[in-house]
Order: C-alpha cells, then sequence, then structure tokens
C-alpha cells in the first residue's frame, strides 16, 4: 500500500496542502483532519497534482471541505489535478462544483 504524504504551506490569503501518494479509505483522516482545520481559518488550497489515485473517501473529504469553508465564507480550490485524480473528480458529476486552478496566483 502506497502512503499518503502531505506537505503544508501557507500564502498570504490561502493554505495550501500538497498530496502526494494514494488518498484512500486507509488514510484519509489525517487528510481530512488538516483540511477541516486550515479551512475554517484561511481559502484552502489541495494540490493534487502528484497524487497517484484517489476513492470515494478522499473525494468525500474534498466536498465537506468545500461545504464547511462556505459555512466559515472560504473557498476550496483544487490545484492541478493529476490524470488519476481528475478522472474520480469527474466521476462524481459534479466537476462544476470544484474550483480547478493552475498556479496559487489564481486563489481570490
Amino acid at each position: 500500500m502506497e502512503q499518503l504524504k502531505i506537505q503544508e504551506r501557507r500564502g498570504v490569503n490561502y493554505s495550501l496542502l500538497e498530496l502526494s501518494g494514494v488518498l484512500d479509505s486507509y488514510n484519509f483522516t489525517d487528510f481530512q483532519q488538516k483540511a477541516y482545520a486550515l479551512i475554517k481559518d484561511n481559502n484552502l488550497v489541495i494540490d493534487l497534482s502528484n497524487l497517484a489515485s484517489i476513492d470515494s473517501s478522499g473525494i468525500s473529504t474534498i466536498f465537506g471541505s468545500i461545504t464547511l469553508g462556505q459555512e466559515f465564507g472560504r473557498t476550496l480550490y483544487i490545484m492541478n489535478p493529476s490524470p488519476e485524480a481528475r478522472k474520480a473528480l469527474s466521476s462524481t458529476g459534479f466537476m462544476d462544483t470544484f474550483n480547478i486552478i493552475f498556479s496559487v496566483t489564481e486563489v481570490i
């Protein structure tokens, strides 16, 4: 089983979580705790460019982060989703729900 690596960075108007590896039901809780905590205080950018795969647990956490962010007036951005991540996000049928960006300079 491939591990999930999470790198956290901060910008002026956002927090960034860079994910690499596999995001699945075995390891999503660390990502969930970080994402839910960060989006309460700032916009959140999730860099999925190095994600090898994501399952429904990871996607559910992203949706939960979007909802939580709305409650706090924050926005969740997905940056550079890998082909695997893009395919998984598209499979939800809610691709237009996601704020897809290519650079942190696009964060409002």
